[in-house]
C-alpha cells in the first residue's frame, strides 16, 4: 500500500513515515508539507492512501479533503487529529466528507509513550486496507436479506453495535429515525473520549430524537439515543421498574472501550427477549459473542449489508457466526427499526 503523508510539521512527517516505513506491505511513497504540495504529488506518486493533518498553512486538512474526494475518490484518506473539542468536531466533519476513518496525535507528556500509541493506532486503522483482498473474498455474492422478516415479539429496546464508518453511518440513519420512536436506544461507537460527546452534540442537532453521551446513573427514555462515552465501559442494569446506565471503568474487550459485546450481554439480561440488536460497518468481531448471548434469550437481529458497509468485519462475523436475522443496507435499517418497534 503506497502511502503520502502531509503535515506541516517536520516532526510529524518524520515520526508518520518511521512507523508507516516499518510496517510490512506498506510503503512510503512521499511527504507534503500542506494540501497544495500534496495534490501536485499526487498526481506524481498515485498513492493508495494520504494520512492527512488538519491545521496547514496554504491549504488546510479539510480543503485537501474535498478536493481529494472530488479528483480523487478511490484514495482512502486517513485523518490525523489533535485529542481537543475542537478537533474532535472536525474530525466528525471530516469523517462525513469521505475521510476514512482518523488516527489522534500525541498528547504531550511520555514521548515514547505517545509514539506507541500512535504506532498501535495506525496499525489498527490500516490492517482492514492490507487485508482488504481478503475481506472481499470472504463473501463473494455477499447477502441481502436472509429472512423475509424479523421474529414479531415485542421489543422495549434497540441496541447498536458499529466502528470504522459509523459517524457517517449514523449521521444517515439516526435522523431517519421518527421522533415519536416508542424506545430507546444504545449505542456502542468505538471513539476515543471527546469524540463520542462531539458526535453525539452532532447526532442530536439533525435528529428529531434526542441523543445524549451515556452518563453514570441515566434513566433510559422512549425516544432517546444513548451514545456510549469514549475510554469507557456502558452497561444497562435495573432500577426498580426502570432501566438505568451504568459507566464503568472495566477494562477493554476485543481491545475496545467502549466494547459492543459489554453492552449487548446487560442489554440480554436486563431485556431477555425484548430487544432489537443491530451491528453495523466496523472493523473486527466487537459484537459477535454479545449478540450470541442476546440470541441465547431470543433477540431477533439485523446487520448492515458489504455494499454500504465501510468496513465489513463486525457484520461479516456476526452472520458467520450465524446470529444474523437480517441483513439491510444503511438506507433501509431506520426503517425496519422503527417497524419493529411500533409492536
Amino acid at each position: 500500500m503506497r502511502v503520502l503523508i502531509v503535515d506541516d510539521t517536520v516532526l510529524y512527517r518524520k515520526i508518520l513515515s518511521d512507523i508507516l516505513g516499518a510496517m510490512s506491505g506498506v510503503e512510503v511513497v512521499g511527504t507534503a508539507a500542506n494540501g497544495k504540495i500534496a495534490l501536485d504529488k499526487v498526481r506524481q506518486l498515485s498513492p493508495d492512501l494520504i494520512t492527512l493533518d488538519f491545521v496547514m498553512p496554504v491549504m488546510d486538512g479539510m480543503e485537501t479533503l474535498v478536493q481529494l474526494n472530488a479528483q480523487y475518490p478511490n484514495i482512502k484518506v486517513l485523518m490525523v487529529s489533535s485529542r481537543s473539542q475542537a478537533g474532535a468536531q472536525v474530525t466528525l466533519s471530516a469523517l462525513s466528507s469521505g475521510a476514512f476513518d482518523f488516527v489522534t496525535k500525541p498528547a504531550e507528556g511520555d514521548w515514547k509513550a505517545s509514539q506507541e500509541n500512535l504506532d498501535a493506532q495506525l496499525r489498527e486503522k490500516l490492517r482492514p486496507l492490507l487485508r482488504a483482498d481478503a475481506v472481499a473474498s470472504a463473501f463473494t455474492k455477499p447477502p441481502s436479506v436472509i429472512k423475509a422478516v424479523l421474529p414479531t415479539q415485542r421489543i422495549d429496546i434497540v441496541a447498536i453495535g458499529i466502528s470504522t464508518g459509523g459517524p457517517k453511518a449514523l449521521a444517515q440513519m439516526i435522523p431517519q429515525l421518527p421522533g415519536n420512536l416508542r424506545v430507546p436506544v444504545v449505542i456502542v461507537q468505538h471513539m476515543p473520549a471527546m469524540f463520542t460527546a462531539a458526535l453525539a452534540q452532532s447526532l442530536d442537532t439533525q435528529s428529531a430524537l434526542t441523543v445524549h453521551e451515556g452518563k453514570d446513573g441515566q434513566m433510559l427514555q422512549a425516544g432517546h439515543v444513548y451514545l456510549a462515552p469514549g475510554g469507557k465501559q456502558m452497561r444497562l442494569a435495573k432500577s426498580g421498574a426502570l432501566v438505568k446506565i451504568e459507566i464503568t471503568n472495566d477494562p477493554p474487550e476485543n481491545f475496545c472501550k467502549p466494547a459492543v459485546d459489554y453492552l449487548f450481554r446487560s442489554v440480554a439480561d436486563v431485556y431477555g427477549a425484548r430487544a432489537l440488536g443491530v451491528i453495523m460497518t466496523g472493523m473486527g468481531a466487537d459484537g459477535t459473542r454479545g449478540m450470541q448471548v442476546m440470541k441465547q434469550h431470543g433477540v431477533p437481529s439485523l446487520a448492515q449489508d458489504k455494499a454500504t458497509s465501510v468496513v465489513y468485519g463486525m457484520p461479516q462475523e456476526a452472520f458467520k457466526a450465524g446470529v444474523i436475522d437480517l441483513v439491510l443496507p444503511l438506507e433501509k435499517i431506520a426503517d425496519e427499526i422503527a417497524r419493529v418497534s411500533a409492536r
